[in-house]
């Protein structure tokens, strides 16, 4: 039986306990402070305050359970943006940043926002991100310790630069304005000394950016010198931290002992970061794919033994069709997507029934759990998921997944 509509009440004015709620439900004007207790660190870094009137703010540089007065700066979506204003009951895990340059203003490097914070509090964030995460898929059970960085400075091994043709850095904190630096000490040596030799050739005329034009992008590696140094050149993908990805292609050998002589195929596989040890493995035969030519080119010339190669735009429907031949024999998929990570990630499996294990790395927590409903769905299980650290005093978490299906 249909419920009956409370009856309306017209003509009856508000009295004031009804209109201060209506006013608290207002969003607050750009430039009102008030006082608040972070709840919560924010997947993009910051920290999370409620306005006395409801609203969610996004604060840079504030750490859960901090007190103190923000301001708000800006709108975001709903939500709103602050400022910390004064600090009252600060974390016990904040330090002072090992970096001049650090800081979370428009004239401030924004490439490393939680530099104030103890490494140890940092790691504990991001495990208890992920751990959200897994608790409302019910599979909080699978998640391993974080691997932390071997190193928190001097790990950085490329880096895109900033220049005006007078001044070279980093874009500044929330914004795309140059924040200029004189040093970096995320940086591996080698690049700091590239990083010194930029400097000295200021003022450069060539930097300049053109009418107004953004920023011009100098692309620097440890594999190269500044010599090699080519403004706005695109740059391969590689894994910013040397010693970690040395770390995650060792987790993969052992996660493939039992999978040799298995035909496998490798979604995103770049220029064969992960191929190589798919196919030292004894993984047979292995079909690598990216939608970057250039990458897939630079891995056929590495002639891995049974490594087919194809350039192909995974994020296209037609893609898995493609595929469909060479994912009706796959047993192993191993896919290490950009943030976005795939969507049509079903697609791929309903085309593979023979597929029975699953390594995914993944760069970012809320599309990883996305990909694992799909997979859950799909049959699989998640047997582990390791997460590893490789972008200390940032957010960034890298996650290393473990998945099977029953035969």
């Amino acid at each position: 039986m249909p419920r009956k509509a409370p009856p309306q009440r017209r003509g009856k004015p508000r009295g004031p306990t009804q209109a201060r709620r209506r006013l608290s439900r207002q969003a607050p004007a750009i430039g009102d402070e008030f006082p608040g207790t972070v709840r919560d660190v924010a997947a993009t870094g910051e920290g999370i305050v409620e306005h006395p009137g409801g609203q969610v703010c996004f604060v840079p540089g504030a750490w859960l359970g901090e007190r103190g007065r923000f301001r708000i700066t800006g709108r975001r979506g709903r939500a709103a943006t602050g400022a910390l204003v004064a600090l009252e009951a600060p974390s016990p895990d904040r330090v002072s940043p090992p970096c001049p340059h650090h800081g979370h203003d428009d004239a401030r490097c924004g490439g490393c926002p939680w530099q104030f914070m103890a490494y140890d509090a940092q790691l504990a964030a991001k495990e208890a991100r992920l751990r959200q995460a897994l608790e409302r898929l019910g599979v909080a059970e699978a998640q391993a310790p974080i691997w932390a960085a071997p190193e928190t400075l001097g790990y950085r091994n490329r880096a895109r630069l900033r220049s005006d043709g007078e001044r070279i850095g980093f874009l500044a904190a929330g914004s795309n304005r140059l924040a200029p630096i004189d040093d970096c000490p995320v940086l591996t040596a080698r690049n700091r000394e590239t990083l010194a030799a930029l400097r000295a050739q200021l003022p450069e005329p060539a930097w300049r950016p053109r009418r107004r034009g953004p920023l011009t992008v100098l692309p620097i590696d440890d594999e190269q010198g500044p010599e090699a140094v080519t403004p706005n050149a695109p740059q391969a993908f590689r894994q910013g931290n040397s010693a970690q990805n040395t770390r995650m292609r060792e987790w993969l050998a052992g996660s493939i002992t039992d999978l040799a002589g298995r035909p496998a195929v490798e979604l995103f596989a770049g220029s064969g970061n992960f191929t190589d040890v798919l196919a030292a493995g004894g993984c047979r035969p292995v079909l690598a794919l990216d939608s970057a030519g250039d990458a897939i080119a630079t891995l056929q010339t590495r002639g891995l033994p049974a490594v087919n190669t194809l350039a192909l735009d995974l994020f296209t429907e037609t893609a898995p069709v493609a595929l469909e031949t060479a994912l009706a024999s796959a047993e192993l998929l191993v896919m290490d997507p950009p943030r976005e990570g795939l969507r049509q990630l079903p697609a791929f499996i309903r085309r593979a029934p023979r597929l029975s294990a699953i390594r995914y790395i993944s760069c970012d927590v809320a599309t990883f759990a996305r990909d694992l409903e799909a997979l859950f769905d799909a049959g699989f299980h998640l047997d582990e998921v390791q997460p590893l650290d490789l972008f200390p005093h940032t957010p960034h978490l890298e996650l290393l997944a473990t998945l099977s299906r029953p035969a």
